[in-house]
C-alpha cells in the first residue's frame, strides 16, 4: 500500500524530543520528509526519521525570532524546495503563579507559544498558498477546558492558538489549505517530566496519575496517542476539515 504522505516535506517545531519527535516519527513512517526547527539538539529525532525511511534536515531554530524563522524558511527552500505540512509544536509551560508572574514572564511564554505559531504560518503558508495545497495543524492544549492554577500565561497563549487556527482556515479556505489544531491533555514527555510538580503532589508521577483519574481511559497520555490524529490531519482524507481543534486526552475534557 502507497504511504499517505509520500514525498511531502513536513516542517517541525519543537521536534528534538516529546510530542514534536513523535509526529516526525510517524509522518517519516508515512512517507514524508521532515525538517525539524528546534533550539535543541535533534540527534535522537534524528536517528528515528533515518530508522522510519525519511530524509530529514535538523534546523537550529528560534521559533520566536522572525530572523531565525525567516533563515529558517530559506533552508528549507534550498533542500526540499517547498514546505507542504507544517505542524507548530513548538511550546513551553512553566508553572508559576499570576502574583509572582512579571510582564517578561508573560511575554516569554506568548513569544513562544503564539508568536511562533504566527511567524511560522507567515513564512511558509504563501508558498502553500502558490501551490493550492497544505497542511497545517497547531498545538492547543485541553487546559482551555478544565483550567489548572498556575498556568494564566500558558492558558492565555493556547486559547490564542485557538482562535489564530479558526481565523486563519476561513481565510485559506478557498487555496487548498486546511488549518486545525489538536488539544492534548497532560502528556509524559520529557518536557513535563522535567517541570515541578503543581502543589498538593509530591512528584510530577504522582500528578501524572491523578490527571489519569479524570479521564474516561484512565492512564497516563504519552506522545504516541497523538500521532493518529496528526497523520489523518495532514493527508488527503482530510481534505474537508478545516478550522476545528480536536480534544485527544483520554476523555478528560468532554464537551
Amino acid at each position: 500500500m502507497a504511504k499517505s504522505h509520500h514525498d511531502k516535506v513536513a516542517v517541525i517545531s519543537g521536534a528534538a524530543s516529546g510530542i514534536g519527535q513523535a509526529f516526525a516519527q510517524r509522518l517519516a513512517h508515512d512517507g514524508a520528509h521532515i525538517v525539524i526547527a528546534d533550539v535543541l539538539a535533534a540527534t535522537d529525532t534524528a536517528k528515528l526519521v533515518h530508522a522510519a525511511g525519511g530524509h530529514v534536515l535538523a534546523s537550529n531554530c528560534d521559533v520566536s525570532s522572525e530572523s531565525s524563522v525567516n533563515a529558517l524558511a530559506v533552508e528549507v527552500t534550498a533542500r526540499f524546495g517547498r514546505c507542504d505540512i507544517l505542524i507548530n509544536c513548538a511550546g513551553i509551560y512553566p508553572l508559576q503563579p499570576f502574583t509572582k508572574m512579571t510582564f517578561a514572564d508573560w511575554r516569554r511564554v506568548q513569544a513562544i507559544n503564539l508568536d511562533s505559531v504566527f511567524l511560522m504560518c507567515a513564512a511558509f503558508v504563501p508558498g502553500m498558498r502558490a501551490r493550492k495545497w497544505g497542511r497545517v495543524v497547531n498545538l492547543a492544549s485541553s487546559t482551555l477546558g478544565s483550567v489548572v492554577s498556575g498556568f494564566v500565561h500558558y492558558v492565555a497563549s493556547k486559547g490564542g492558538v485557538v482562535g489564530f487556527t479558526r481565523a486563519l482556515a476561513t481565510e485559506l479556505g478557498d487555496d487548498g489549505i486546511t488549518v486545525n489544531a489538536i488539544s492534548p491533555g497532560l502528556t509524559r514527555s520529557p518536557g513535563t517530566l522535567a517541570r515541578n510538580p503543581r502543589r498538593g503532589f509530591a512528584s510530577m508521577e504522582d500528578e501524572f496519575a491523578f490527571a489519569a483519574t479524570m479521564q474516561a481511559i484512565k492512564r497516563p497520555e504519552v506522545p504516541d496517542d497523538l500521532v493518529g490524529a496528526v497523520s489523518f490531519l495532514t493527508s488527503d482524507d482530510a481534505a474537508f476539515m478545516t478550522g476545528q481543534t480536536l480534544n485527544i486526552d483520554g476523555g478528560r475534557v468532554r464537551s
